[in-house]
């Protein structure tokens, strides 16, 4: 049987790594992606040390810039058709001090580029790429985008970036349904450990997080590693076109 493919963006640190070890742990030849060569190495050993055998190919791209992503494209491609993408890039941009509409403009793009254009640009680029029948294409959003903010330093840019993540990916379920494709969000509340959640929040913000969950404590990357290790499995075939809440009840089904 061939080794599936899973492709993982942002996947040298906090959530991503985690979903890289888990589905390099179920088997996967797991591409991850990021910026920072020298992260996504120490990723790569990590995770290849765990599984006890050599899984993982890191590939270092800007995602939100087109050539680097086509150039990441390319270097998949030639490994095999893509059985698992995980859009999971992102990132909390601190607002501005200055209050001036240019300085909120570009933070605004700066999020939009992060955490919405990323995602577009790397799975527009795959899609000829995914194996059909049978790919799944997960969608790492936020709880933020089903109740707004993201905390202190937010002005909206992160949840509302994270929000167009779900209208895009509604329409991808349609688009690639047809060919036995599946599309799903996965929303997360707060998860500890990871670069969203910095050094910088204080010990006030985290139990306030923590008060509201309903199951009395935090996310974990693992616990989204596992969520994703479903969907991207052959057995999520049925499971198309929706956004899963990951966050302890702090934010109730609808």
């Amino acid at each position: 049987m061939q080794q599936r493919v899973a492709v993982v963006s942002g996947g040298g640190t906090g959530i991503g790594k985690a979903i890289a070890r888990e589905l390099a742990a179920a088997g996967n030849r797991v591409v991850i992606l990021g910026r920072r060569i020298d992260v996504l190495e120490r990723a790569r050993a990590e995770i290849d040390r765990a599984v006890g055998t050599p899984r993982v190919v890191p590939i270092a791209a800007d995602l939100t810039v087109p050539s680097q992503v086509n150039d990441a494209a390319h270097a998949i491609a030639d490994i095999g058709p893509v059985d698992a993408l995980v859009n999971n890039a992102g990132a909390v941009i601190t607002q501005p001090a200055d209050g001036s509409l240019d300085a909120l403009a570009n933070a605004w793009r700066r999020d939009l580029d992060t955490n919405l254009l990323t995602a577009v640009l790397l799975t527009t680029a795959l899609l000829d790429h995914l194996r059909r029948p049978g790919g799944r294409l997960v969608v790492i959003s936020s709880a933020a985008a089903q109740r707004g903010g993201a905390g202190p330093h937010s002005a909206g840019s992160y949840a509302a970036a994270k929000a167009a993540l779900h209208g895009w990916a509604f329409g991808l379920a349609r688009q690639l349904g047809p060919d036995g494709i599946t599309v799903n969000v996965l929303a997360p509340g707060y998860v500890s450990d990871t670069e969203i959640f910095g050094a910088d929040w204080t010990p006030e913000f985290h139990a306030s997080k923590i008060a509201d969950t309903l199951v009395g404590r935090a996310g974990t990357p693992e616990d989204v590693a596992t969520a994703v290790s479903y969907l991207t499995s052959p057995a999520a075939g049925y499971l198309t076109g929706q956004v899963i809440g990951l966050n302890g009840g702090a934010v109730l089904g609808r």
